[in-house]
């Protein structure tokens, strides 16, 4: 009986080529305790390790076949023989990771081919050079340490659970797969939507500097009816390659994404030399706008009031990887079942496909880094490197509005008065607005402000009148938030024109949920104390929301969270995505028809 693949599907619907072979299933597993796996030889063909994994979930997880276990090994390794399929004989073979958490070194027969820094972002080899006709052996050495200077997001560094921190994933926890290319072919598509023009500038990256006689059309479509076939002669003295398209006519006939109206223009990218095809890649985007003005938040021109929630992205069974596609098409559609219109996804870099689904299903999305948690130079430069990746990966899905680089000053806890940690962070927005200019940063979300789109304050008050004594007066939050810390770095003074939202509040726990009150020897945990029954809940809820949507300069919230995650129970719905509470009443209390929306 043949084996079925987990998460099969194409994993990058943003970038995608008909030649695609999936690598996930079961592969060899080995932990080196010891670390004498390199000493050993274990990179050469042949060497058998003693375990069986289910790629892409984590050796700490349920369904890799090995955990669920807390269990810390440093250094992991895996390893699996293919063919090279039939149809990509006499072309380039790429192979792509999705994600390796966190460093890593791939073999193929025994050679060495590269390596990969950083958990949440991809990364790819040509390894034509080194396959054989027949059976290939691939085999990854990984490690993943404790180290804070790693972006590590809400991944615990030690056995057990604290806090607010979770079980940690190491290894591989996204699709690995092969795909065939010529020998130029096309590395980057980045479509940058100008609807105030009816435009979009497409910026096309090629693998190397093109021969003589290249040219590019791009197809563009929306719903299987074709709108607009641009070509463009590349020169020959560069590999980057930039297109303008004129979407179509007038104005009304743009298609706009917005969450109500998720509309999405097809494109193909087709390369050719003499009028041979040389690669064909398929992507899409949105006609989105976003931007801030004067303290308020416009998309496509037009005021919008966000209702986002707090989404950790973790499963029972799976933990950072969706163990399903379909899983994740569920949680943006209870995101938006609640009278959500956006989702904050906290401390993740999540699977492609999330957002994907989000673009398709129209849900408003906040791309956060995962924090480190020691200031060094590495740290910084991890940080930077993690952003980037993020941008460059992320870059055309429109559901993203805006970028986290840092998350309640983590791993810049003296940022009120350290001149390096607040460069720091200014230098991450303005990294942000280099890659991307087109969406919103929140630099240091919740805490001490710096240069940012947003202002941004956490506050888990209990009641409607703590929430009215924090924020009666602008001009005194922007001198302290809710627990009288310095809302901004020192020396840093908002002129008002950063749109000032309350991005996490809540966090209403139940008694009766959880396991047993203890999970790991840790109390389980919400935000005050745990309300009794539904009707409790409702009254907190209520309460609270209401007090933010009533602050007149407020331009809008995040509520936590989505689920419960291991000990911090505050979700709306359970770990097996079970809801606690009417989830229509929840709906019309969040959308408050009479108020925002």
């Amino acid at each position: 009986m043949e084996q079925l693949i987990p998460r099969s599907e194409h994993p990058r619907p943003d970038f995608k080529r008909d030649t695609f072979f999936n690598l996930n299933g079961e592969w060899q597993f080995a932990f080196d305790d010891l670390d004498e796996g390199l000493t050993a030889g274990w990179q050469r063909s042949g060497f058998m390790f003693p375990l069986k994994i289910i790629v892409p979930f984590v050796y700490q997880s349920k369904l890799s076949g090995i955990g669920p276990t807390d269990e810390i090994h440093r250094l992991l390794w895996y390893r699996r023989v293919f063919s090279v399929p039939p149809d990509m004989k006499e072309q380039r073979v790429l192979l792509r990771f999705g994600a390796v958490d966190y460093r890593c070194r791939i073999y193929i027969n025994g050679e060495m081919v590269g390596s990969h820094e950083g958990g949440y972002t991809p990364f790819c080899f040509d390894i034509t050079d080194f396959l054989i006709n027949g059976e290939n052996d691939l085999c990854l050495r990984v490690e993943d340490t404790l180290d804070f200077t790693q972006p590590r997001g809400k991944q615990y560094w030690n056995r057990g659970l604290s806090g607010c921190w979770y079980t940690p994933a190491s290894g591989i926890w996204q699709t690995v797969y092969l795909e065939a290319v010529k020998d130029n072919h096309i590395r980057y598509i980045h479509i940058t939507p100008d609807i105030d023009r009816h435009m979009a500038a497409a910026e096309i990256t090629l693998d190397r500097q093109p021969s003589e006689n290249m040219a590019l059309t791009l197809k563009v479509s929306m719903e299987g009816k074709h709108y607009r076939t641009v070509t463009t002669t590349i020169s020959d003295k560069t590999s980057w390659v930039p297109v303008d398209l004129d979407i179509h006519g007038a104005l009304d006939s743009v298609r706009l994404w917005s969450p109500e109206h998720p509309a999405l223009y097809d494109v193909e990218v087709i390369l050719t030399r003499n009028s041979e095809i040389v690669d064909h890649v398929q992507t899409y985007f949105g006609m989105r706008k976003i931007e801030v003005k004067d303290g308020r938040v416009y998309l496509n021109n037009c005021p919008i009031y966000q209702r986002l929630i707090l989404d950790q992205g973790y499963w029972p069974d799976s933990l950072i990887t969706p163990p399903s596609d379909d899983a994740i098409k569920k949680d943006i559609k209870l995101t938006k079942e609640l009278g959500y219109n956006g989702t904050r996804k906290h401390q993740k870099i999540e699977d492609p496909r999330y957002y994907y689904w989000a673009d398709k299903l129209g849900l408003l999305v906040w791309g956060e880094v995962p924090s480190a948690y020691d200031f060094t130079d590495e740290m910084q430069r991890s940080i930077m490197k993690a952003l980037a990746e993020f941008v460059d990966r992320d870059f055309n899905h429109p559901s993203i509005i805006a970028w986290v680089p840092l998350n309640e000053s983590w791993g810049v806890r003296q940022i009120y008065a350290h001149p390096r940690q607040q460069e720091f962070a200014r230098m991450l927005y303005h990294m942000t607005k280099a890659l991307d200019g087109t969406r919103l940063c929140s630099s240091n979300d919740g805490w001490e402000q710096v240069e940012s789109d947003i202002f941004a304050l956490h506050d888990y008050a209990v009641d409607r009148a703590v929430i009215d004594a924090h924020f009666g007066d602008r001009r005194a939050v922007e001198m302290h938030s809710c627990d009288l810390r310095p809302s901004c770095a020192l020396d840093f003074v908002p002129d008002s024109r950063e749109a000032f939202m309350i991005t996490e509040y809540g966090g209403i726990a139940f008694q009766n949920f959880g396991i047993q009150g203890q999970l790991g020897g840790m109390e389980t945990w919400g935000y005050h104390e745990k309300v009794k029954d539904e009707e409790a809940f409702f009254q907190r809820f209520q309460n609270v929301t209401d007090a933010i949507r009533a602050i007149p300069y407020c331009q809008g919230y995040c509520y936590t969270q989505l689920t419960d995650v291991m000990q911090e129970i505050n979700g709306v719905f359970t770990p097996e995505r079970e809801p606690k509470v009417d989830i229509k009443r929840f709906a019309a209390i969040n959308i408050n028809p009479a108020g925002k929306n």
